[in-house]
């Protein structure tokens, strides 16, 4: 190409141009030498960059391998950290079940009834003492107005604690149970919330005091017949004196005039002043402090007496006896006229049955604790007892029968009750009426032996 250049300088152009045409081939000449020279380095710069890394490429490997470590001691740190929160979780999952449990022990078998109900008023959670205390079984998840009864005291205690948040202390209720029994009840309600004022639901504790008040009961009739002994005594023997005037003044009235009204009159004085008589001896039975001893006595011949006199007295009633009567320590005498006037009362309420009236005393023994007692039981196919006698049945001068003093059931208490036994009543649910005596069986007291070893 340079050829072909100079030719064609040197045909067309005059002499002058020779010497630029002399320059642009030695400047062209020294740019390819430039151009080869350049080519060389950059190839032989390329071989030793190859061979010796360069400082930023190690710098750049050095701290990505000190990125990497680091991750690896964080990764490790948490999972350490996760297997000690998994541990502690564990052991929190233990001890909550733990306590869980504890807690499920205790509500289990504390002695005293507990009733959790939820704010819609039904029953979440009880212990088997509320199932014993209410006589029933499953209150779980059941409405507490169904469970216990529409018209149940203690269901309207929950109810109105529901409503209201109102807390009761040492209440007494009555409850009666399924088979019909009344029960009185000591609770302890209070309203359970959350937060501060929203209430979630009401936790009731309940304690079955029937057999405390009837204790009560008998602590305080015994103190109010001694009281009642020493009072009525001398005016009980001022009446038998004025009747004992009264009387004799209408039999000389009625021998000295045998006919007419004024006779009349005296037979009439004379038959009021019997029964006065009579009613002031029954309460004298009633007031006197009975003195009793405490000698073995066998309750079946006292039973059986009971039996055949009361079957003469009323013959149109069925008297039977049956069951095991054992022995008791009292008085025998006391025990037959208690006996017979429970068997006369349930005679007279059967004695207009449609089938015919039947009276049965059965006998039985039972453990109460670490006690043996006997049970006597009279019941009757009557018309049973009404629910407003029921509560004054054993009060004195209280009676629904004609002519009836109202003492019969009052001296049986007194006489059961310083035997320390008790007499309760209730209503059969086939019909009629039951009065269930316990008394204490007897307990032989061993004799002192006296040694047959000589003395010192």
């Amino acid at each position: 190409m340079l050829l072909s250049l100079v030719t064609q300088v040197q045909t067309e152009a005059p002499g002058h141009i020779w010497l630029t045409a002399f320059v642009i081939i030695v400047g062209l000449l020294a740019a390819v030498w430039l151009l080869t020279h350049l080519i060389r380095y950059l190839f032989r710069y390329g071989r030793e960059s190859q061979a010796v890394p360069l400082p930023s490429a190690a710098s750049s490997e050095n701290s990505a391998a000190f990125l990497a470590a680091s991750m690896q001691g964080v990764i490790q740190k948490l999972r350490e950290q996760e297997k000690e929160l998994e541990r502690l979780h564990h052991m929190e999952k233990e001890r909550a079940e733990q306590t869980e449990k504890v807690s499920e022990e205790v509500t289990r078998n504390m002695p005293a009834g507990l009733l959790l109900v939820n704010a819609s008023g039904i029953i979440s959670s009880s212990n088997p003492a509320a199932e014993q205390v209410l006589g029933m079984r499953g209150l779980a998840f059941r409405r507490c107005s169904e469970a216990l009864g529409e018209n149940s005291r203690l269901a309207g205690l929950l109810g109105e604690c529901l409503r209201n948040g109102t807390i009761f202390r040492r209440e007494q209720v009555e409850h009666t149970s399924p088979p019909g029994e009344t029960l009185l009840l000591g609770v302890t309600i209070w309203p359970v919330r959350e937060g501060s004022d929203k209430i979630a639901g009401a936790l009731c504790l309940m304690s079955d005091l029937t057999e405390l008040a009837s204790l009560q009961q008998q602590v305080q009739l015994k103190e109010n017949l001694a009281a009642l002994g020493e009072l009525s005594a001398g005016i009980a023997h001022e009446f038998k004196n004025a009747l004992a005037t009264i009387s004799g003044y209408a039999q000389m009235i009625r021998s000295e005039n045998s006919k007419g009204e004024t006779a009349e009159y005296a037979d009439l004085i004379l038959e009021q002043t019997r029964n006065i008589t009579q009613v002031v001896a029954e309460f004298l039975k009633y007031a006197r402090p009975l003195e009793i001893s405490h000698e073995q006595v066998l309750l079946q011949p006292v039973v059986e007496r009971v039996v055949a006199e009361l079957q003469e007295a009323i013959p149109t009633v069925k008297i039977t006896a049956q069951g095991r009567f054992g022995h008791v320590a009292g008085e025998e005498g006391f025990l037959r006229q208690a006996f017979l006037n429970l068997a006369r009362n349930a005679a007279e309420s059967a004695v207009d049955a449609p089938d015919g009236g039947r009276v049965m005393i059965h006998g039985s023994t039972a453990l109460i604790g670490d006690s043996e007692v006997q049970q006597i039981s009279v019941l009757d196919n009557g018309p049973g007892i009404a629910p407003a006698a029921m509560r004054k049945l054993f009060r004195p001068f209280s009676t629904t029968k004609p002519g009836g003093s109202g003492l019969g059931l009052a001296v049986v208490q007194k006489i059961i009750v310083q035997h320390g036994g008790t007499v309760e009543a209730r209503n059969r649910r086939e019909g009629g009426a039951e009065f269930i005596v316990t008394l204490p069986a007897f307990r032989a007291v061993p004799e002192a032996i006296e040694s047959s070893q000589g003395r010192i």
